[in-house]
């Protein structure tokens, strides 16, 4: 009689009720995307029309961007904390739910033409950006180190949906916003309220077993059972794993980020990208103005560069998990570097004006998927969920303050400046790889 397969010595993530319930997280997570989502898209250019309906002034037009913005860069590490303290579904079925009563709260400001509700509800609003954004990490808790980029990927992918149709929703907006007696712009945000709290009902509801808690339950079993990853013994791809059932500190992630290498270089390729493409994208439609392009050739742009972002993720989710995250993110950089070339190098051609942003788009990709697998390869479980609030926190502060710095920038040394400015900054993510390839 053949003796029973050895379990003990089959990975946990691929045994087959922990494959079942990762397939069916990512296909959840990816729904709430893509629903969820939709809500995002609208702040993208609605948001700004709100703000100067309300304001009655051009000058708070860019005011919507900076406080969503804002709102984003402030829940980043609490919505980490409430999802290590209690699990992906509490935290995300928040910040999504915090994020419809803040598109309420907007609705309240366009009836009242108040500046401060309108604030107020674009802080709000904006925790739909990091909860989108925190959801990607989600579906990596109970994938297999070979799959995580693959798995995150999806989960970015399914942003596409709502990043086309968000921006399209002002007629039927206006069509809601009559029915129910409202001004014209506050239709937009019924439709994107009822959408994100669509997506918080989504997740609890349904996102059960949570991933996080069953993978700190499963890691917990193992080491049990003296086959887990005991704390100093490597995991993955020889990163140290703690012991899952304590919950680790803001403090502790921050010193892991400082003294392990491999999360910093994630850290810092995530945070890099994230200011390239704010930068540029931003100056991207100013600059294509002072050329004399027509508002549809601006959108066509536009366009590629968020199919740059979004569409092709899988495939680069694909690539990290077969090549390395490593030098998946490295591509990233030098795809960053064409794009500055293209760019900068322009000079009124649309073609290459296209070219360029799609590029950028590319590189972003390239660099959040892998950077984002990579920095939770490179950290223990029970520090992740903190690690991962930080650095979005810190993608979208320092992207902020890029921004900010464009204009400016561009008014002094032209868009091919900006431009060569945006390539350098890559340069620090090269030099780091470079360490970490010789400290092997």
């Amino acid at each position: 009689m053949t003796a029973a397969p050895d379990t003990r010595t089959v990975p946990w993530q691929a045994e087959a009720r922990v494959q079942a319930v990762q397939k069916r997280t990512v296909r959840l997570l990816a729904a709430a995307q893509i629903v969820g989502g939709v809500g995002v898209g609208v702040s993208v250019s609605i948001g700004s029309l709100l703000a100067e309906s309300v304001a009655r002034s051009e000058t708070y037009a860019g005011l919507a961007r900076t406080a969503t913005t804002a709102g984003a860069a402030l829940v980043g590490i609490p919505l980490a904390l409430l999802a290590q303290r209690r699990g992906r579904r509490v935290a995300l079925s928040t910040g999504w739910f915090t994020a419809a009563v803040g598109g309420v709260v907007l609705i309240a400001s366009a009836v009242e033409k108040s500046i401060p509700l309108l604030i107020v509800g674009m802080l709000l609003f904006g925790v739909g950006s990091a909860t989108n954004q925190q959801s990607r990490y989600a579906a990596a808790d109970l994938a297999a180190p070979h799959r995580r980029a693959q798995a995150l990927s999806i989960v970015v992918w399914s942003t596409t949906v709502g990043s086309v149709i968000g921006p399209n929703l002002a007629d039927p907006g206006a069509g809601v916003a009559s029915v129910m007696h409202l001004p014209r712009l506050a239709g937009a945000f019924v439709l994107a309220a009822t959408s994100m709290a669509l997506a918080s009902a989504l997740l609890w509801a349904w996102l059960r077993p949570d991933p996080l808690l069953l993978a700190r339950q499963r890691l917990d079993a193992e080491e049990q059972r003296g086959t887990g990853t005991r704390a100093g013994a490597p995991s993955g791809k020889g990163v140290p794993e703690t012991r899952v059932s304590q919950r680790g500190t803001f403090r502790e992630g921050l010193r892991h980020l400082r003294h392990a290498p491999r999360a910093a270089f994630a850290f810092m390729t995530i945070v890099v990208a994230n200011t390239v493409m704010g930068a540029v994208m931003t100056m991207t439609p100013v600059s294509m103005a002072e050329e004399g392009a027509t508002l549809t050739l601006v959108g066509f742009t536009i366009s590629g560069h968020l199919l740059g972002m979004y569409a092709f993720s899988p495939v680069i989710g694909w690539l990290a998990d077969r090549f390395g995250h490593l030098p998946t993110a490295v591509a990233g950089q030098a795809v960053f570097i064409a794009s500055a070339l293209l760019s900068g190098l322009s000079h009124g051609s649309v073609a290459m004006m296209m070219t360029g942003l799609f590029l950028l788009g590319l590189g972003w990709s390239f660099s959040l998927v892998a950077g984002s697998a990579m920095l939770s390869d490179a950290t223990p479980a029970a520090l992740r969920p903190g690690v991962q609030g930080t650095t979005d926190t810190a993608m979208n502060v320092v992207a902020a303050v890029g921004a900010g710095l464009a204009g400016p920038l561009m008014h002094t040394i032209g868009f091919g400046g900006l431009n060569a400015v945006a390539g350098a900054l890559v340069l620090p993510v090269i030099v780091f790889w470079l360490f970490l390839v010789r400290a092997r």
